[in-house]
């Protein structure tokens, strides 16, 4: 039998509304169809928190769980909004919800209380509960969230049953044992099955794929799931293409107004790009247990160790700022990268191929990509600390790649930072020629190489008398020159004129670092080509193991000086 539901709606006091348009940007109210408001039952799932559960960890363990209002309002929206269904039934309004806090404002917590309310509160028969991330400890942060919560309350622990054991932790319910909380394996192959009621997914970032998060919605389609809820719980991810980008963008879209979806509640507390990350006013912006569960002292030395260390600078943006990254890891800020060029780079560049380098010592980096996109050679000039880089490209493919990506390779071109060779796949012979016109106005002592696709061209250098090494694209070989690369920048003791096709390898360039500290650019992570910065580490790999002699004053008078 259907309930009757009232046709007469609650009134929402200024006290709620106030309460419930505490999410950034968003309004409940707008766009709400024919969903309405219940205090009652809002009131009932806020209560829960502040009189049957407490905290678990730190200095707050055992005492209760008073929620701050930014956590109230998440709860009241989720539970207080109501509806009609179909079948006329009165349900909950909210079906799906993207909690995008960054770390330590106790999102973690927050959402296992939601979990315990739902299980203890909900009166949904054989209810399923879940929670989910890409890796099994790491969904098991909520399992023991709750977990903890239940033991620290006598009458929830009466009515529930534990099971801890590492295979297969849940919660289940004495008087309806089909009712129970589970933690879900990354293996989503198995879940197909399942009749979800309500599916927690932490740290959405860190999903490999979107298969866990499809099977996972689909799990709630069936029509005896009269209110099921998928909570999404992410700090942000950098700037690809991932489900945590997808959901982040769509929970934009209807945070503005640009999509209307009634049953998706956007939780956002970010930064943005325009923002300053290094002001206290950002970080309270994006961080709103700022003073409470974040330490402000904390984020100031973080603030400032990112400051120190480009390459943490982008794990600070993301993980305490909610900012989304153009790459993983960053390795060089573009602005640091700016102070070492120069407003002119066409004069500066004629000025120092024409004079400053002509006749000069330099080591070559050369990376030869795929014949179908960049190679880039760079000469380094250490005792000038100079860089100079050569581009190549397909004519075809670049004219395709300048509409496709909004990369300016022709216009690169016509200004003279690339050299375009005929047909759809570089010319190494043209790269050749242009190797040897090269060593005739410098001293190349040494070329450095990536032996992938370049034997057969290093083979032919090398026939032609240039002293040809192959380099190793490991740890071992690019870890050093590229922290003397960094630490050159930062000091202001390197010169590459701005070269806009480097600039923009720089500011794609990703790092990886390993646990030794080993760091290296990856070409993986990196948003696009970072060919033309490669070929400069590998320069200077080679420059820094072939210490240069100075040639005596007979020889420089053989020189020509323009």
């Amino acid at each position: 039998m259907v309930r009757a539901v009232s046709s007469k709606r609650p009134l929402v006091s200024a006290k709620w509304r106030k309460l419930l348009r505490l999410i950034p940007g968003y309004d409940p109210f707008a766009n709400c169809g024919e969903c309405w408001f219940e205090p009652a039952i809002a009131q009932k799932a806020i209560d829960f928190f502040q009189e049957c559960l407490t905290h678990v960890e730190g200095e707050l363990a055992h005492k209760p769980f008073l929620l701050e209002p930014w956590q109230q309002s998440i709860v009241a929206n989720l539970f207080g909004w109501q509806k009609l269904d179909r079948k006329g039934r009165q349900v909950r309004r909210y079906r799906e919800t993207l909690i995008y806090v960054p770390r330590k404002n106790g999102k973690t917590p927050l959402v296992a209380g939601i979990c315990s309310y739902v299980l203890f509160c909900d009166n949904e028969p054989g209810a399923q509960i879940y929670s989910a991330a890409a890796e099994r400890e790491q969904a098991a942060l909520l399992y023991r969230h709750a977990k903890g919560m239940i033991e620290n309350e006598p009458e929830l622990l009466n009515r529930a049953k534990i099971f801890a054991g590492v295979g297969h932790r849940s919660i289940v319910l004495r008087d309806d044992e089909a009712s129970s909380y589970k933690v879900l394996s990354a293996d989503a192959d198995t879940k197909h099955g399942g009749n979800s009621h309500f599916v927690a997914v932490d740290e959405l970032h860190a999903q490999p794929n979107r298969e866990l998060i499809d099977v996972l919605q689909t799990s709630m389609a069936s029509e005896n799931r009269k209110q099921p809820l998928l909570a999404f719980i992410t700090t942000a991810d950098f700037d690809r293409e991932s489900i945590c980008n997808e959901k982040h963008d769509y929970a934009c879209k209807v945070r503005d107004g640009i999509i209307i979806d009634p049953s998706f509640l956007p939780v956002i507390y970010e930064a943005l790009p325009d923002d300053d990350w290094k002001s206290p006013k950002t970080w309270k912006k994006a961080n709103p247990n700022l003073g409470i569960s974040v330490s402000l002292e904390y984020l100031e030395r973080e603030c400032k160790r990112a400051q120190e260390t480009p390459t943490y600078e982008n794990t600070f943006k993301r993980l305490h700022l909610n900012m989304k990254t153009e790459q993983d890891v960053l390795w060089m800020p573009i602005e640091t990268w700016d102070t070492c060029g120069f407003h002119d780079p066409l004069e500066w560049r004629q000025s120092m191929l024409n004079c400053t380098l002509a006749g000069e010592t330099c080591f070559a980096g050369l990376d030869l990509s795929t014949t179908t996109d960049l190679c880039a050679l760079t000469l380094w000039f250490p005792e000038q600390r100079v860089a100079i880089p050569y581009y190549w490209a397909p004519h075809d493919n670049a004219e395709k790649r300048e509409k496709r990506d909004r990369v300016p390779y022709v216009t690169w071109a016509r200004q003279g930072w690339i050299e375009l060779t005929e047909g759809d796949v570089v010319d190494y012979d043209v790269i050749r020629t242009r190797i040897t016109d090269l060593t005739k106005t410098f001293r190349i002592k040494q070329f450095a190489i990536d032996r992938w696709n370049a034997t057969q061209l290093a083979t032919q250098l090398q026939g032609d008398g240039a002293d040809v090494v192959f380099f190793g694209q490991g740890f071992a070989s690019m870890s050093a020159p590229t922290k003397e690369l960094e630490k050159s920048i930062l000091a202001n003791r390197i010169q590459h004129g701005s070269n806009p096709v480097l600039r923009w390898n720089i500011k794609n360039a990703a790092a990886e670092i390993d646990a030794a500290g080993n760091v290296k650019l990856s070409k993986k992570k990196s948003s696009d080509r970072i060919d033309g910065a490669i070929a400069l580490i590998m320069a200077m790999g080679i420059a820094d193991s072939a210490p240069i002699k100075k040639p005596s004053v007979y020889e420089s008078r053989g020189v020509l000086r323009v």
